[in-house]
């Protein structure tokens, strides 16, 4: 076994003086201009940002995947380059070692930079399309994240195999144990898989997004967050309620939050006593104490049904938005204004048997 001073003597001496001054110059040229040219990218972008200029989507993309470029890149590159200039004898076993360590690391620093070029354009493409179609709401956040832990799982795993059988590796029996050991995972983490793959449904068909109230299997709450495996929902009482992403695709839904309107809906038991034009005139009085109400839309005042006790009234309304404090104010006023218009008009409401009628 060679000595180190022998190796020194015969194998890395054995280039001349200009080998190592093209190799250094190599190494130090590259590692100089690689993360200057880095650093005048990310200003340029963080300048159009400021401005809020977006130039053509190619050169986005260009100058995004240069500044995703990390240094042990830039590193393996410029001693790539140097180690071209440098020669070492092939029958040598350290050269041979050498050589080889030097592949290995070239092969896995590629792909990994391939990653996180992939890993860039994905999320590039993914933000493009959610300003686009969405219009950058940043309810859907979570959505995407789920999107993106999918991507990130198939891109590595493919840079990972890739590299593989870039070194001479064969990858088809490795891809058969991954395929039965894949079955065997699936098998037993199956609720978990079924989570995952609810919330990738949850992300692409949007049934609900982050803030919309909803409704699932009597519980009541805001969502906080969409995750990969369970869904958060801040509850009315003010604890969170989590929920795994399957059983909320096989629950009946209430979204509250897509409600463009509220609908309202009450009875108005009338005596039997007010007279005849009294009564055709309630239709009309309620119609407009309603309408003098900016958030709320008339839809109905009918006399429908003579009870055992009174003369009932069903009054419908629409509030124009969805939020409920909104609507229990609007319905205060609207009562309040009721009770005081029939006061004017001398009606008398019923009440149920054995019950004195209410004085207005």
């Amino acid at each position: 076994m060679l000595s180190w001073h022998e190796i020194w003597q015969t194998e890395i001496l054995s280039n001349t003086a200009g080998d190592f001054v093209l190799a250094a110059l190599a190494f130090l040229v590259t590692l100089t201009v690689l993360p200057l040219l880095k650093q005048f990218i990310a200003a340029r972008r963080r300048s159009w940002a400021e401005r809020h200029t977006d130039p053509p989507v190619p050169i986005q993309l260009a100058t995004l995947l240069i500044e995703r470029t990390s240094r042990i890149f830039l590193w393996g590159v410029a001693l790539f380059l140097a180690s071209t200039v440098l020669s070492f004898p092939p029958s040598r076993p350290v050269a041979h070692r050498i050589e080889h360590a030097v592949d290995v690391a070239t092969v896995f620093i590629f792909w990994y930079q391939i990653g996180r070029w992939a890993m860039a354009a994905s999320r590039f493409a993914i933000d493009r399309r959610h300003r686009r179609v969405l219009g950058g709401d940043p309810t859907v956040s979570g959505s995407l994240e789920i999107i993106l832990f999918i991507v990130s799982i198939v891109v590595w795993t493919m840079a990972f195999l890739l590299a593989l059988d870039n070194l001479g590796i064969e990858i088809k029996p490795l891809l058969a144990g991954l395929g039965i050991g894949g079955i065997a995972v699936a098998l037993a983490v199956q609720s978990v898989l079924g989570d995952l793959l609810a919330g990738m449904s949850i992300a692409l068909d949007k049934p609900f997004t982050m803030g919309d109230s909803l409704a699932i299997d009597g519980f009541i709450g805001t969502v906080e967050h969409i995750g990969v495996k369970s869904t958060r929902l801040r509850s009315v009482s003010g604890e969170q309620i989590i929920i795994a992403n399957a059983d909320v695709l096989k629950s009946r839904i209430r979204n509250y939050g897509r409600m463009r309107e509220r609908r309202s809906a009450f009875e108005l038991n009338i005596s039997y006593e007010t007279a005849p034009p009294t009564l055709r005139a309630i239709p009309d009085a309620v119609r407009a104490i309603i309408d003098a109400v900016p958030m709320a839309r008339f839809d109905r005042c009918h006399l429908l049904s003579c009870g055992a006790s009174g003369l009932v009234f069903e009054v419908v309304y629409f509030v124009r938005v969805s939020d409920y404090k909104v609507y229990a104010d609007t319905q205060q006023s609207i009562i309040l204004a009721i009770l005081e218009r029939f006061r004017e008009l001398g009606v008398q409401f019923s009440a149920p048997p054995h019950l004195p009628v209410p004085a207005l």
